[in-house]
Parts: structure tokens; C-alpha cells; sequence
């Protein structure tokens, strides 16, 4: 048996649709910022490319994990989220750097 929606505070839901709307805006900037750093990745991928360096730098991975988890404890966010997060971003970030490598061996 389902129980009845609770008439709705109005207070309430005008608070939620601002907060919705803040997540939305928050939202659009990830995106936007993740298509920035990806365009700076990008140009690192055909640096590397054009001088023979490999696709992944596990040191730079280490300090990039090590910086992150600070900046997330800094700033509240459970470190271990932030470090998967930026493991996401930094396994499609080498997919892509292999993916340039190849296509300038082929050039």
C-alpha cells in the first residue's frame, strides 16, 4: 500500500527548485570544465605523441592523486570519491593519448 503525497509546503518547494537550479548551474560548469581539460589533454596527447613519450605517467598520476585528496579533504569531499572520480578521468585521458600515438605512427 503506497501512502498519499503530503501537500506540498510551498516555502519548501520554492527552496527546492532553487537548489535544483544551483545544481543545475553547478552541472553545466563540470561539463564546461571537463571539455576545457580535455582540450588542454588533448595537446599534451600529441606532445607526447610527437616526441615518443608514453600514453600514461604513472608518477604524474600519483602526484595528481595526492593533490586531489588534499584538495577534497580541504573542501569536505570525501577523498576517496574524488580519487575515483579523477581515475575516471585519467583512464580516458590515456585511452585518448593511445588513440594519438597510434594515429601519428601511422602519419
Amino acid at each position: 500500500m503506497t501512502a498519499a503525497p503530503l501537500p506540498a509546503d510551498d516555502d519548501a518547494v520554492a527552496e527546492l527548485r532553487a537548489l535544483r537550479a544551483s545544481i543545475d548551474n553547478v552541472d553545466a560548469a563540470l561539463v564546461h570544465l571537463l571539455a576545457e581539460r580535455f582540450k588542454f589533454t588533448q595537446k599534451v596527447g600529441h606532445l607526447k605523441a610527437a616526441v615518443g613519450l608514453p600514453a600514461a605517467d604513472p608518477d604524474r598520476e600519483q602526484q595528481q592523486i595526492a593533490r586531489l585528496r588534499a584538495l577534497a579533504e580541504e573542501s569536505h569531499l570525501d577523498p576517496a570519491f574524488a580519487e575515483a572520480f579523477l581515475a575516471f578521468i585519467v583512464a580516458e585521458v590515456i585511452h585518448h593519448h593511445e588513440r594519438i600515438a597510434e594515429d601519428h605512427a601511422r602519419s
